[in-house]
Formats: C-alpha cells, sequence, structure tokens
C-alpha cells in the first residue's frame, strides 16, 4: 500500500485502496508494532496484536460466510472488540454499520431491516437489547462477545488465521456506513467510501488540529458517532498515536480519571460536556493534567464564554468545529494557536464553503444564509432515500441545513438551524446568540430558546433553563436574567417567559433536540 500521507483529494489516492489496510498497515511500517495503539476497560493493545486481531476477524468473517458488500451492524460499547470488527469487516470488502448504542429494540429491528444487513455484532451487556430480534430473524447471523447462548465472535476470530489479504477495494468503492441522528425523522443510512477516513484524518487531524504520533486521545464522542469515530479511530491510528476507549458514561468524574491516569494529551468533547465539566465539583484545575495540551469541540457551536472558560481554566484551546455526518468529519474549524471563541473558524484546506441566500444567490459578507460545503469526504447518498440524497447532496456541493455568517476574513459563524431561527418584530433572532448571553450568567448551566407566540400570535423568544447547583427559580431570577440579556443584546431579544427544567432533550451525541421544545408549547 502506498504512502497515503500526503493526499488531498480522492484523485491522489491510489485507484486499488484499503482503508483497514492503510491505517493499520501504515503503522506496522513506520516501526509501531509494540507501541500501544488501543487503551480500554481491559488493557492495552499494541498496533502488532490490533493488526493481527483484525486479520483475524477478517478471516473469522468469510468463515462465517459473508460476502463482500454485505452489511454488518455493529451495536457495540466503545473497547477494542470496535477497532477490531469495524477494520476487520472493511479489510475484508464487507460493510460495517456502527449503531447509537442507546437505542430501544424497535430502532435497532427498523434498522435492521432497512439496512437488510447479514450479520449483527452485540456487544454482551447490550444483548437483551437484542433478544427478542434475534429469535423473529433466523435468516440473520448474531454473534456477541459472551452473551449467554449467542455466538461468540471473540472465539471464532481467536481460531481463525492472523494474517489476511485485504480485499481488492478501489478508493471509490464503499467502506462503511452510518446512520443520520434521525432527529426530524427515521435515520438515514449515510453510505461512505474507502478513501474518507484518511482524507478526514489528512486534511484535518494532521493538517489542522496537528495530531502527533506521541499523542494519547481521549473522545467524550462514541465510536458510533461520525465525530467520535474520527476522534478515537481514524486520527489515533492515521498519527500512530494512543486512543483510550471507556464504555461508559462521559461524565465529569471517570473523565477526569481517565485524564490523569493515561496522560490524555488530546480530548475531543462536546459543549454539554465541558459545561459540566467545569461546573463539576471536582472540575479541572491549572497543574492537574499537565499532559493535555488541546481540546476539540463540535456537535453544535460552542459558547464563547465557555471555550474562555477552559482556556482559562486548563491554559489549552479548544478548536470548535463544524463536521457532519454526511461529511464524515470537520470541515470548518478553528486552529491552534488561531482561537477566536464565539465563531465557528476558517474553513479546513481542502473543503470550500459558501452561505446562499433564501433567494437562492450567494450570500453577502455577514448576512446569514444556509452553509453548503464541497470536499472530498462527502457522502456517496443515503441508502434507499432518493428524495434525501438529490435534496442534500446537489452536484458537488453539500446542504447542511445550517444557518451561518461569514465575516470579510472567512471566519463562519453559526445562526442556528433554518427552522431554530425566529422572527421578532419583523426582524431574525438567532436562538444561539441569546442563548449564549443567558449562559455566562452566574446561575446558568444550560440555556435553550425557542419561538413562542404571545397573547396576540406574536413570536417572542421563550427560554429553558438548566440551573447550576446551588440555585433556585422565581420571579425574581427571571427578572434578572430579562435584565441580564438586554444588557448585552438588543432589548428586543430578551426571552418572554422562562421555564426551568433538570435537563434539556438531547440526541445521544450531546446535540440540543430544540424541535422537541416547540413542539411542547
Amino acid at each position: 500500500m502506498p504512502d497515503c500521507r500526503t493526499a488531498r483529494t480522492i484523485e491522489d489516492m491510489p485507484a486499488l485502496y484499503n482503508a483497514a489496510a492503510d491505517i493499520l498497515g501504515g503503522n506496522l511500517q513506520a516501526g509501531r508494532a509494540d507501541k500501544v495503539a488501543v487503551i480500554d476497560g481491559v488493557g492495552e493493545t499494541t498496533y502488532g496484536a490490533l493488526a493481527a486481531h483484525v486479520d483475524r476477524m477478517t478471516n473469522a468473517l468469510h468463515a462465517a460466510g459473508l460476502q463482500r458488500g454485505q452489511r454488518l451492524l455493529l451495536c457495540l460499547l466503545d473497547s477494542v472488540a470496535f477497532p477490531i470488527a469495524f477494520l476487520g469487516a472493511i479489510k475484508a470488502g464487507i460493510v460495517p454499520v456502527p449503531l447509537n448504542t442507546m437505542l430501544p429494540s424497535e430502532d435497532y429491528r427498523w434498522l435492521l431491516s432497512d439496512s437488510e444487513a447479514n450479520a449483527v455484532f452485540v456487544s454482551a451487556a447490550l444483548a437483551p437489547q437484542w433478544e427478542a430480534i434475534r429469535a423473529s430473524r433466523p435468516d440473520v447471523q448474531f454473534f456477541s462477545d459472551g452473551a449467554p447462548g449467542w455466538a461468540d465472535f471473540r472465539a471464532r476470530a481467536a481460531q481463525a488465521p492472523a494474517h489476511a489479504e485485504a480485499a481488492q477495494t478501489r478508493r471509490d468503492d464503499v467502506a462503511f456506513w452510518l446512520y443520520s441522528s434521525g432527529s426530524t425523522g427515521k435515520p438515514k443510512g449515510v453510505v461512505h467510501r474507502q478513501s474518507s477516513m484518511r482524507l478526514t484524518a489528512n486534511l484535518y487531524a494532521l493538517g489542522v488540529a496537528g495530531y502527533r504520533e506521541t499523542d494519547v486521545v481521549l473522545s467524550v464522542a462514541k465510536l458510533f458517532f461520525a465525530y467520535g469515530l474520527g476522534n478515537a479511530l481514524t486520527f489515533p491510528f492515521a498519527a500512530g498515536a494512543t486512543a483510550v476507549l471507556f464504555e461508559g458514561r462521559a461524565t465529569p468524574e471517570p473523565i477526569n480519571a481517565l485524564l490523569r491516569r493515561h496522560g490524555v494529551t488530546i480530548l475531543g468533547g462536546v459543549p454539554t460536556f465541558f459545561a459540566n465539566w467545569l461546573a463539576h465539583d471536582g472540575g479541572p484545575k491549572r497543574g492537574d493534567m499537565p499532559s493535555l495540551r488541546l481540546a476539540t469541540s463540535a456537535g453544535e457551536a460552542l459558547p464563547a464564554h465557555l471555550g474562555q472558560a477552559v482556556h482559562d481554566r486548563l491554559g489549552i484551546d479548544v478548536l470548535d468545529g463544524l463536521g457532519s455526518t454526511e461529511m464524515l468529519h470537520i470541515f470548518i474549524s478553528q486552529q491552534p494557536g488561531q482561537v477566536r471563541y464565539g465563531c465557528t473558524g476558517k474553513v479546513v484546506p481542502g473543503y470550500e464553503a459558501r452561505i446562499i441566500a433564501d433567494d437562492g444567490t450567494p450570500a453577502l459578507a455577514g448576512a446569514h444564509g444556509e452553509l453548503q460545503v464541497k470536499g472530498p469526504t462527502s457522502a456517496s447518498l443515503y441508502w434507499r432515500n432518493p428524495e434525501k440524497t438529490a435534496a442534500t447532496f446537489v452536484g458537488e456541493w453539500t446542504r447542511t441545513g445550517d444557518q451561518y455568517v461569514c465575516d470579510e476574513e472567512g471566519w463562519y459563524s453559526c445562526v442556528g438551524r433554518r427552522d431554530d431561527m425566529m422572527k421578532v418584530g419583523g426582524i431574525y433572532v438567532s436562538p444561539l446568540e441569546v442563548e449564549e448571553a443567558l449562559a455566562c450568567h452566574a446561575c446558568v448551566l444550560e440555556a435553550a430558546v425557542v419561538p413562542a407566540p404571545d397573547e396576540d400570535g406574536l413570536i417572542k423568544p421563550k427560554a429553558y433553563i438548566v440551573l447550576k447547583q446551588g440555585f433556585a427559580p422565581g420571579d425574581g431570577l427571571e427578572a434578572e436574567l430579562k435584565a441580564h440579556v438586554k444588557a448585552r443584546l438588543a432589548p428586543y431579544k430578551y426571552p418572554r417567559w422562562f421555564a426551568f427544567v433538570r435537563a434539556l432533550p438531547r440526541t445521544p451525541t450531546g446535540k440540543l433536540q430544540r424541535f422537541k421544545l416547540r413542539d411542547a408549547l
């Protein structure tokens, strides 16, 4: 396999290309066989051992009768089993499809039917969610890593030969799918090419974030999520670094313990985690984690005060960025040493972006419109969804659905999803700017703002507030929050109503679901 680390376009990649052979083979060729690739709850796995496990998995999949191009669903927690199964399938030419590990059984039943998968790998802890499905689908092979009564894919792989030839796939062939979050309907199967993992690593991880061979990387986002897949698999493996995988919920206490224990240098987070992390009694302090040199944030816009607070507390940059399942990872980002908190950043070299106004013409600098992106890691299509494929992938451009503005220097800032924007007194108001104003109040942990009608049917902002510990709601606090917003924004933007809640509705990947708050009105 030629060295693909300098590739920036699909055309730069060799015509015959297998992503798993590249990402692991490059580390063996570089002499990293004895270097630790993965640390999980069981222990350490070197690059040499990981490559052997992947080859065994490739052979085991062939022995199970799975054919090139068939789908393999992965409902796996974050442990070394995930990269073994994921990369083993890709090396075999079989298409792995990671699934959200927090779904109810009926969602899994639908995903199995929609994908027409021939086999399913399930972590033992998640097997109960699949029992009824397994009983009803004798045409599908089901495997676990220790669930009683299930075929054990670890045992099958352990008995297979430790060397496998990679499938003769091409750079444009299908490598894997990721299902979209389905926040506005059924999830969509997003089909990605063999070349896309390498190109996201070259353009963003190595080219912008600056991943190094010496890095130890921990991702709050899980591997089934596009952001987490890049953070904790593609990027560390492409750099020859070490990935720390954690099966549990990413709450402050276990994350703090992992950061200290393993000397983590790069933390991939999301805004909700950073907010809870700083507010936690055992939150990080400067000097606690001397190895930590960088954090990244994605999933939703990082509030300016939050990024600045992490920087002030730990002395590290937080690189906000925008990516999507359709583009696989981040295509607009801040850069180390050039961070401007409160905006998303500049276009990652290798991608192009444009903002389209409501009338279909390019928006002027400073005017908001729909963000569209073009780049080599765009998905091929949505599986069996030609209407949404045609609506999203327009020629070489991918429509994001996000409303953005871009200034004359090329800095992009998010103003929300199209459906989130509201007109107050005939003037557009972004919920993000109101939320940012609220969230920098001392009592507010999180805020979400949605449009609501007043007694005359006119639209005004309504705020949902999660308070920090030690604060209680009341009329006096509402008046204080209104004054707080008026002092920072144009007066018409302040929330007319407040609802104090324990938590905001979010997707499993941490993205705010404003539509649920709107629907509750």
